[in-house]
C-alpha cells in the first residue's frame, strides 16, 4: 500500500519490550511538547496534566481501555501510527483526508481528521477561538465506527 508522501512510516512496536514506551514517548514529546503542532493555522494544544508520568493525552494516543480490568493497555495499532498524528494535523487539505467539524450532542464541536484509506483517525474539540485541544486517535478496527464516522461526516458543519 501507497502512503501520502507526507506520511512518515509506522512505528514498529513489534515485539513489544520494556522501552517501547519511553521510544513512543521520544516521539510524542518531539511532535506535541517540543514545539506546538497546528491545524489550519490555529494552534493544537492539551490538557497538561500527567499520569504515570507521562501527559494523559500519551496515554489516549497510545493506549486503550480494556474493559475487562478497568486499565489501559497498548494499543499496537495506535502506536504504531503516532508519528502520523502532526503530519495528519499539518495535511488537512490532502486528498487522502476527510476533515470537518461535527455538532456532539452535548453542543461541543469537535473536529475529525480522518486517513479513511488507511483507517486512522484524530479527534479534537473545536474552540470559539478556533484552537483545537487534542482528545485522542485511534485505528478504526470495526467497520461500525468507519461507519459512525461517515455518518458524522455526511453531517459535518
Amino acid at each position: 500500500m501507497s502512503y501520502p508522501n507526507w506520511l512518515p512510516d509506522i512505528f514498529p512496536v513489534s515485539p513489544w519490550t520494556e522501552y517501547t514506551y519511553d521510544e513512543l514517548y521520544h516521539l510524542f514529546h518531539r511532535d506535541f511538547i517540543k514545539s506546538q503542532p497546528v491545524y489550519l493555522s490555529y494552534a493544537v494544544w492539551f490538557f497538561p496534566e500527567k499520569e504515570n508520568g507521562k501527559e494523559k493525552l500519551f496515554w489516549h494516543l497510545t493506549s486503550r481501555d480494556d474493559t475487562e480490568n478497568g486499565e489501559r493497555l497498548p494499543d499496537l495499532r495506535r502506536c504504531e501510527r503516532l508519528p502520523w498524528a502532526r503530519p495528519m494535523l499539518e495535511n488537512p487539505q490532502d486528498p487522502e483526508m476527510l476533515a470537518w467539524d461535527y455538532n456532539e450532542g452535548d453542543g461541543s464541536v469537535r473536529t475529525y481528521v480522518w486517513l479513511k484509506n488507511y483507517c486512522f483517525v484524530i479527534i479534537m474539540k473545536k474552540y470559539p477561538n478556533g484552537s483545537r485541544r487534542m482528545v485522542t486517535s485511534f485505528y478504526v478496527d470495526y467497520p461500525h465506527t468507519g461507519r459512525n464516522l461517515m455518518k458524522k461526516y455526511n453531517r459535518r458543519l
